[in-house]
Formats: C-alpha cells, sequence, structure tokens
C-alpha cells in the first residue's frame, strides 16, 4: 500500500513539472490542409505526409474513393504535433530525400504545399539553400501546429495547419467553415496574418466533430507557484526514488535477472566491444517487468524435456522447440549460457518493443540454460516458403505484403524507438509469416542501440550472415540503420526470385556470385526487362505483372546502394511498397505510378 501511494504521489508530482515546462510539453493530433496540385494524387500526398492513404481517407468523408481526387482542392492529413528539437514551439518533422534539382522553394511551396517555408527549412538543415547534394539526402521539415488553448476556448482540441492560397484570408477561411472570425483571430494571434502564411482553425476528427481539448495539468496555477511545484516536485521525486530504491532492494523481485560477474550496463557493452576479444557477463542485473519468468520445469515439461520430436529449428545462437504455455502456443528458444550478450539483447529489444510486425516475447527463463519464450508464429519462416519444396509458392501479391509487413517492423525500431534499434541480421530466415501471411521480424540477439539523432555506431565485432552485410560494415565495421536497409534490400531480390544471398554456380563447384551483383548486371542495361524474368522465381510462371517486379527491383538496388546515404530511410521504402501493394491489388491498373519512377517514389517524391 505505501509503495502504491508513494508511485501516486510521484507521477502527480512528475506530471506538474513537466506541465511547467510550458505550452511546448503538449502532445496531440493535428492536421495539415494539403493543397493537392494538379500532377499529385493521394499516393502522393500518403508519401509527402507520411501517412497511410486509409487514415488520410478516414478524415476526408468528401472524398468517395483514393481515385478520384481532384485537382485544386484540400486534404486534412492527420499527423503527431509536439515540441520540435531544441524549439520551444509546436510541430513536427518530416523526412524528406532528395532527388537531382530539388531546391529548398520545391519542396517548401510544391511538394508540401506551403505547409513549411524555405525559411524553415534553412532553420532546420545544415545545406545552404544554393547548395543542397543532387539525391539521396534527407531533408528535415518542419510543419508548424498548435494543440488548443484553454484561455481561448475548452471546446477545440485539434487543429488544422492551413496554407493560406492567393485569394484566401483569414475572414474567408473562418466563413467557409462556419467558424467565428473572432474566435479564430485569438488562436492565430501572434501571427501577422494578411493573404498569405499559414493559420490554424478548429479540425473535425474521423466522427466529423469538434473534439473537445483536453485540460492540461498546468492549467490555474500561477508562474510562482509552478516553480514552487517544480522544486517541490524535485525534492519530492528524489524522496520517492529513495524509498522505492529501499523497497525494491528488500523485495526478491522474480522478475530480475542477474549476472554476477560484470558490474556494466548492457547499453554500455552493446556499443563497444570487448577490448581483448573475450566475452564477459553484459549486465549485473535487469529488470524485465513486461514479461513472465518462467520456472525450467514448467519449460521442460512443455516440451517433453526439450525433445527432438517438438523441435521446430536452429538458430546461431540456440534451438526452438514447440510448446503450448498457459494456454497460449509459444515458441521457446534454448540458448547456452555463454549467449548471455545475444540473450540479453533480445530480451532488452522485445520488452521494450512492441509492434504488430515484430514477434511478441512472453517471457524467459535462466535456470541452467537461457530461454526465450515468444509467440508461436504458426507458417514458419519466409526461408522456407521460398526454397522449400514442400510448401505453395508464395503468389506475387503476398510476397509484396510480406515485404511491407517486414519494413514497418524496421522502420519502427529505427524511428519510433528510445534508443534507436538496429538489427544487424535482417533475412528470410529471421522474418517469420503467420496463417494470415502477414510478415513478422525476428531474432534480435544481434540488435545494438544508439541514442536518437546519431547516425552511426562505434565500431564493433563484426556479427550477421555474409551476403547481407554492406560493404561499409563487412570492411569497416561501420553500424548505422543503413545496415538493415542494405540487408533488407538482399531480402527483396530475395522474393522476386527465390534465390538465396550467395548463389552457386551449377557448373562449378567453389565459384558463387552475390545475388545483388547479379541483379545489379541485369538492372544497369538499357533494356533489362527480358533478362529480369529470367531472374523472376520459376514456380510463379507468369502470375506476376513485370511491371510490379520491376519496381521492387529498383527499390531493391536503392536499398544495396554502396555508399550508406545513398541508400533510403525505412520510413521511404514502407511508403514505397504502400504503393506498390496498392497497385498490385489490381493489376489491371493503368499508369497508377503516373510519371512517378522508383527513384522518385523511393525518395518521397
Amino acid at each position: 500500500m505505501k509503495l502504491s501511494i508513494l508511485l501516486l504521489i510521484g507521477v502527480f508530482l512528475l506530471e506538474l513539472l513537466s506541465a511547467a515546462d510550458g505550452q511546448c510539453s503538449r502532445r496531440c493530433t493535428a492536421l495539415g490542409s494539403y493543397y493537392v496540385w494538379r500532377g499529385s494524387n493521394l499516393s502522393f500526398v500518403s508519401q509527402m505526409m507520411q501517412v497511410e492513404i486509409a487514415t488520410i481517407l478516414s478524415y476526408n468523408p468528401q472524398i468517395p474513393n483514393q481515385d478520384s481526387v481532384l485537382a485544386d482542392t484540400r486534404v486534412n492529413v492527420p499527423f503527431s504535433c509536439g515540441c520540435l528539437p531544441s524549439r520551444q514551439y509546436l510541430g513536427h518533422l518530416f523526412n524528406f530525400s532528395t532527388s537531382s534539382g530539388d531546391t529548398y522553394d520545391l519542396i517548401a511551396r510544391t511538394y508540401y504545399s506551403n505547409l513549411t517555408t524555405i525559411d524553415s527549412l534553412q532553420a532546420f538543415n545544415t545545406y545552404p539553400a544554393w547548395n543542397i547534394p543532387d539525391t539521396g539526402v534527407n531533408i528535415n521539415v518542419p510543419v508548424n501546429c498548435t494543440c488548443g488553448d484553454q484561455n481561448v476556448s475548452p471546446e477545440y482540441g485539434l487543429f488544422v495547419t492551413y496554407p493560406l492560397r492567393s485569394g484566401e484570408s483569414l475572414e474567408s477561411v473562418t466563413a467557409s467553415n462556419f467558424l467565428s472570425l473572432d474566435l479564430v483571430r485569438r488562436y492565430n494571434s501572434g501571427n501577422n496574418v494578411s493573404d498569405s502564411g499559414v493559420i490554424f482553425i478548429p479540425g473535425r476528427d474521423q466522427n466529423g466533430n469538434y473534439p473537445p481539448l483536453i485540460p492540461s495539468s498546468r492549467s490555474g496555477l500561477s508562474t510562482g507557484a509552478i516553480a514552487g511545484v517544480s522544486v517541490a516536485a524535485v525534492v519530492a521525486v528524489a524522496l520517492f526514488a529513495g524509498c522505492l530504491y529501499v523497497v525494491l532492494r528488500r523485495r526478491k523481485n522474480a522478475k530480475k535477472v542477474q549476472f554476477l560477474s560484470s558490474s556494466s550496463s548492457y547499453e554500455d557493452h552493446s556499443l563497444q566491444a570487448d577490448s581483448a576479444g573475450t566475452r564477459s557477463s553484459p549486465l549485473v542485473g535487469i529488470t524485465v517487468e513486461k514479461s513472465v519468468e518462467f520456472p525450467y520445469d514448467e519449460l521442460a515439461k512443455a516440451t517433453d524435456n526439450f525433445s527432438i520430436a517438438n523441435k521446430i529449428g536452429e538458430g546461431g545462437f540456440g534451438a526452438v522447440y514447440y510448446a503450448e504455455l498457459r494456454g497460449e502456443k509459444a515458441a521457446i528458444k534454448k540458448m547456452d549460457m555463454q549467449a548471455d550478450r545475444e540473450f540479453l539483447a533480445e530480451l532488452r529489444v522485445l520488452t521494450r518493443v512492441h509492434h504488430l510486425n515484430l514477434v511478441r516475447l512472453i517471457g524467459y527463463c535462466v535456470e541452467g540454460s537461457l530461454f526465450l519464450v515468444y509467440e508461436y508464429i504458426e507458417n514458419g519462416n519466409l526461408s522456407q516458403h521460398l526454397r522449400s519444396s514442400g510448401r505453395e509458392p508464395l503468389p506475387w501479391s503476398t510476397r509484396v505484403q510480406i515485404a511491407l509487413d517486414s519494413a514497418r517492423g524496421l522502420e519502427y525500431i529505427h524511428e519510433h524507438t528510445v534508443p534507436v534499434y538496429i538489427h544487424r541480421d535482417i533475412k528470410p530466415a529471421n522474418i517469420l509469416i503467420d496463417t494470415n501471411f502477414h510478415a513478422k521480424v525476428a531474432d534480435f540477439g544481434l540488435t545494438k542501440l544508439t541514442e536518437v539523432g546519431s547516425n552511426s555506431l562505434p565500431t564493433g565485432r563484426l556479427v550477421g550472415t555474409f551476403g547481407y552485410m554492406p560493404p561499409e560494415y563487412a570492411q569497416y565495421g561501420d553500424v548505422s540503420p543503413k545496415v538493415d536497409v542494405y540487408a533488407f534490400g538482399v531480402v527483396l531480390y530475395e522474393l522476386i526470385s527465390a534465390k538465396e544471398a550467395i548463389v552457386k554456380d551449377a557448373s562449378s563447384a567453389t565459384d558463387s556470385r552475390g545475388l545483388v551483383a547479379l541483379f545489379e548486371e541485369v538492372l544497369s542495361k538499357p533494356e533489362p526487362n527480358e533478362d529480369l524474368r529470367k531472374l523472376v522465381d520459376s514456380r510463379l510462371g507468369d502470375n506476376y505483372p513485370l511491371d510490379s517486379v520491376q519496381k521492387m527491383a529498383q527499390l531493391a538496388r536503392a536499398c544495396t546502394h554502396e555508399a550508406p546515404q545513398l541508400r533510403p530511410s525505412m520510413r521511404s521504402i514502407v511508403v514505397a511498397l504502400m504503393t506498390l501493394s496498392s497497385a498490385t491489388e489490381d493489376w489491371d491498373v493503368g499508369n497508377f505510378y503516373g510519371n512517378h519512377s522508383l527513384v522518385n517514389l523511393v525518395s518521397g517524391r
């Protein structure tokens, strides 16, 4: 009971302290009013704003379907609104990858329909306006937003960032949206708006309603009171932490794994290699509150003492067994005690990171050996589906869906977690397929992490699978998210061809060739179609759209570019595959991609 009271007091005081940061501490959903110019479409808007088409449609009931968006109209696109880095105002940073000829003016006025400005782009990027690199450079695109104001009205909690166009004014926009001019003026009191610039107006949610403002905990406190509460909160939280530490030290928490041979943290070890090349246990203790600690006896009973009959797989760090635990089907990985680094890597990642396209960790055990307990994925792994003679060939549309699912899982650990994680062993054997033929990324034993904003990691020991390692990693040990991008490109080639990453020469027992080089030779030809057909999985016959195969091959080629800075981000890859997936649903869609090349598609154009 005392512990519960301490927790409640601590949470309350921390909330007050957070609220003292001011308006910038708020987070909310905002809407961007995107002007659909001639030549663009909903797929293009989706790419620019990095939001799925289905989500955009849910906020725009006036659009009958995604192929019927009229030019010169506006579409409200949802995005996350929070404090911009190193700024004390609200906004969102979108990511744009440049192509030849791009300028800040083109990005701001055309691609983002004036949701941002040239000055804002220059403020958030290091490249001067006259010297933006031609291709493959990520540009930060800031878009301002607001979460509402209790002092103006508690009735409005969703707002549209609305760029005024020629002929529009604060008065005309207010009238066309049936809003009070005085109200909208108060929300824009800090804007010097005439006939240009961005204004904020209340917006409607997916149900067509104006959602109310969620009250802020800071309302009603004076500046002096906030300062007093802040100081008191710091002291109280310190006392709370001390009390909590004493309580937890005294309790024998069953959810704590202890390795006594080292006193350094897992994060420190994960960022550096052992100087002597020897292994040491990476942690004194970790708490895994979101996982179940299973007793050894329960795991042994569920697997018939880890019998061969229950063995369903073998990996680099242990065997995997099927089991039914507490009413749920499970896969148990049994690892040797020497694999403590890999064990802790997976435990750290999967207790912190949860996503539909990442395998779910149920629990663990550290008796005798190291055990990780995952959800059981019924359909095996992608490698089995591509190369096992006992399975039906995957239809092309399913291959595209598997690629998209896998990309979403990787995008999540690259861009939506703190810290950022890098898998380092992406390959078909680590992509699991469920009963609905959706994919989940698995096996995080080689995962590294880095702080947000860091593009690379210090050099460490070389791990992974030959054939999926990019040149900068294989030669110099350089680690960045682009390591996963390269490996994912190899997987895309495998989805097309069903060949392994290293292709053995049928006429020689010793000669072999990388799949990347094989495709590169074909794709670099002026007319690659005929040779590309020869690389497509023969089990597909003619049951695939060549146009879709070409686009996936070009995407894979971009992912496996020799220079890591020229490879797309996983976010851009997701957008490209979303569009490819939509087109693949109906092979008869004519020029679905319009005049946009795959290079432009990957770069977010």
